[in-house]
């Protein structure tokens, strides 16, 4: 017997192994189909491709729903390929980007903990088919996740027909890790009983029914590096912003020396400025995140750090290679959750998470852009930004102060398209410093942003735009002929400078 079979523990499912070619040919014009995959990890790989190479062929194009980005290239293959007419929720494939700044793919950009509720509530219509990798199968019929959770749980459960991707890459040391919880439909709903990073409240994996198993496929592939940088001059001076604003925290006796549960976002910025409390006072330090990166695991080695939660775990080449090789040595102090527990904003505000995000860029008056180049071009999209900045106990948002060899300021008079609103902002952190705008009324934020976070290249400019804008009045003084005068200008002369007049 092939010995791939002992990972379908039910029989009675290893009569329906399949290619990836056949079941991509059940996938028709029309459809709508969730992925399982979370920043890069646990997607599936084999059918994806393989609809690739049928749309090639034989145009056809479907809604593809998934956790968040896709690795292996997949997205840009499907942008290539146009097989794709909706993209949702995230994404951050190049290729792909282009496609939904073109207009050719619709893309809905939507808080990550979102999803789960369209779905079953029927806002994105039927799906057609999940496709999910796994582990495998139990003998109690339970599918086991990978490296994420993801929105797998629920695509399973609400999509009419099932394809599983039972990948042989993937480390059996994983399974034991997963807490695949569902809370009820909207109105019927409990509290979702979890008061603690470490606490377990569901199975181990997806509960599945057989009957909807169209077909499982075989895959080979790991998951793709995360592209994260790491840690340079400015992230390490921006770290020191931060344990600098949460010693201050600690003083005044609103912080704990323990800290509360941390969340990091995803990206190289805030992923280096987390590695930064490594050589930090802090210890104990507990996790409860969306994605858990490089840095959180050079936390756990260090001992700062004793547990971490999330919904993925996205790392880079050489991190991926050396954790899942012991792997067994983390394995007890990890958890992976579906994304709609992982983000939940009921659980995010009991355990008054310290939430630490990235921005494109942000405002005077601490408006914040996480998504949008120029106010129009879509980057990647908003993620789990949201979820976690509305309803964390702190809402930290951190970026280099400029962008492209400082021809752009990150700081400006108008945000250019704004994702978290001044209300949903407390710290924003650049190389420069930080500016906590709690209890703030407008004019108070700009001038701690002014003085703390810009660039000394645009400190000047914006500080004459504040004063000539103040003259003008108002509760928010702004000067509307000039307020995105700064984007015009990088786009009409490469820079956001102004020349001496």
């Amino acid at each position: 017997m092939d010995q791939r079979l002992e990972r379908i523990q039910l029989p009675a499912l290893r009569e329906r192994v399949v290619s990836a070619q056949q079941a991509a040919s059940w996938i028709t014009d029309g459809m709508a189909i969730g992925l399982s995959g979370f920043t890069r990890a646990g997607d599936a790989k084999a059918v994806p491709n393989a609809l690739v190479e049928r749309g090639e062929k034989a145009p056809f194009r479907i809604d593809v729903y998934s956790g968040a980005s896709l690795g292996c290239g997949i997205d840009g293959r499907f942008a290539q390929s146009g097989i794709v007419r909706k993209r949702v929720p995230y994404q951050s494939d190049s290729l792909m980007r282009a496609s939904i700044n073109s207009g050719e793919v619709q893309f809905v950009d939507h808080h990550l903990s979102q999803t789960a509720e369209w779905v079953r509530g029927g806002v994105t219509g039927p799906l057609d088919f999940a496709i999910i990798e796994a582990l495998g199968i139990s003998e109690d019929g339970l599918l086991i996740p990978t490296t994420s959770v993801g929105n797998s749980m629920v695509f399973a459960h609400h999509a009419d027909q099932l394809i599983i991707e039972i990948n042989t890459a993937q480390p059996m040391e994983l399974e034991g890790i997963h807490d695949c919880y569902e809370p009820e439909a909207l109105g019927m709903r409990q509290p979702i009983p979890l008061v603690s990073p470490r606490d377990r409240i569901g199975t181990k994996g997806i509960p599945i029914d057989p009957a909807k198993v169209k077909g499982i496929v075989w895959n080979d592939q790991p998951d793709s590096p995360s592209p994260i940088e790491p840690p340079d001059a400015d992230t390490n001076i921006m770290a020191g912003h931060l344990l600098d604003f949460l010693r201050g925290e600690v003083q005044a006796g609103r912080l704990s020396e323990k800290l509360p549960p941390i969340q990091s976002g995803v990206g190289s910025v805030a992923n280096a400025v987390l590695h930064g409390l490594i050589d930090s006072e802090f210890e104990g330090l507990e996790l409860y995140s969306e994605v858990l990166q490089d840095a959180v695991f050079d936390l756990l080695d260090s001992g700062k750090a004793s547990f971490a939660s999330a919904s993925a775990i996205t790392l880079s080449a050489d991190y991926m290679e050396r954790i899942y090789r012991n792997f067994s040595h983390y394995r007890d102090r990890l958890v992976l959750r579906p994304q709609e527990i992982s983000n939940h904003p009921e659980i995010i505000r009991r355990l008054g998470l310290l939430s630490i995000n990235t921005a494109l860029e942000f405002d005077m008056y601490g408006n914040v852009n996480s998504t949008h180049v120029a106010g129009t071009k879509m980057m990647n999209g908003i993620g789990g930004s949201g979820d976690f900045g509305r309803n964390a106990q702190l809402a930290i948002f951190v970026t280099k102060s400029t962008a492209k060899n400082g021809r752009i300021s990150c700081v400006v008079p108008f945000a250019s398209h704004i994702d978290h609103t001044e209300h949903d902002v407390d710290v924003l952190v650049t190389e420069y410093g930080f500016a906590d705008i709690r209890n703030l009324a407008p004019r108070e934020r700009a001038e701690q942003i002014i003085a703390n976070c810009v660039h000394p290249d645009y400190r000047p400019q914006l500080q004459d735009y504040f004063n000539r804008a103040m003259a003008q009045g108002g509760h928010t003084p702004h000067i509307l002929s000039e307020a995105l005068s700064w984007h015009e200008l990088y786009t009409r002369e490469g820079t956001m400078i102004k020349k001496a007049q």
